[in-house]
């Protein structure tokens, strides 16, 4: 009678860990098909003869304030979503006239009505919680423009020797050129 009861407990566990396999496998499955809410993008292009290539994260506004609301004025934004964005050149560059060596770095930014900050730092880590003022290779200003229609989900270009980015109704582009 004792071998006929282990028959049937192994049996019972082994239908058991089939069971939780088979639900593992099909939450997985459901997982992988489910997008993100900010999902990743890259841009990559010619700017100023050096190829530059940008990894990113792209939220979208859904109806909220994004500029002054979601993303503060004056505050150091990791500039896209999830990940910390980041910024790659092909060969050493100048930045509206600022140099910076061959390689890759996080793109941050400190928005403004009037004025944005762009920051070029060494660290690439998730988010800007980590963001240390200290890594940065360069700091400059630019100035903010209207984008010609609404822009829902954030998108970075390279277009016409310049680092484009695009949200909501804000349009902010830097100049990229061989050094």
């Amino acid at each position: 009678m004792t071998t006929c009861k282990t028959n049937y407990q192994t049996i019972y566990f082994m239908k058991i860990k089939f069971l939780l396999a088979f639900v593992t496998l099909a939450f997985s499955a459901l997982a992988q098909d489910k997008k993100m809410p900010s999902p990743p993008d890259k841009a990559t292009g010619n700017a100023g003869g050096v190829t530059v290539t940008v990894d990113y994260h792209q939220p979208s506004a859904k109806g909220r304030k994004v500029m002054g609301g979601l993303v503060p004025f004056g505050d150091v934004w990791r500039t896209g979503a999830n990940a910390t964005t980041a910024i790659e050149f092909s060969d050493n560059v100048k930045l509206e006239g600022n140099a910076v060596a061959v390689g890759k770095y996080g793109l941050y930014t400190i928005p403004g009505e009037n004025e944005w900050t762009i920051i070029i730092n060494k660290d690439i880590k998730w988010g800007a919680y980590d963001y240390k003022q200290a890594n940065d290779v360069v700091r400059f200003t630019v100035k903010p423009g209207k984008t010609a229609s609404f822009v829902e989900t954030f998108k970075i270009t390279i277009e016409n020797n310049k680092v484009v980015l695009r949200w909501e109704n804000t349009e902010v582009a830097f100049a990229v050129a061989k050094g």
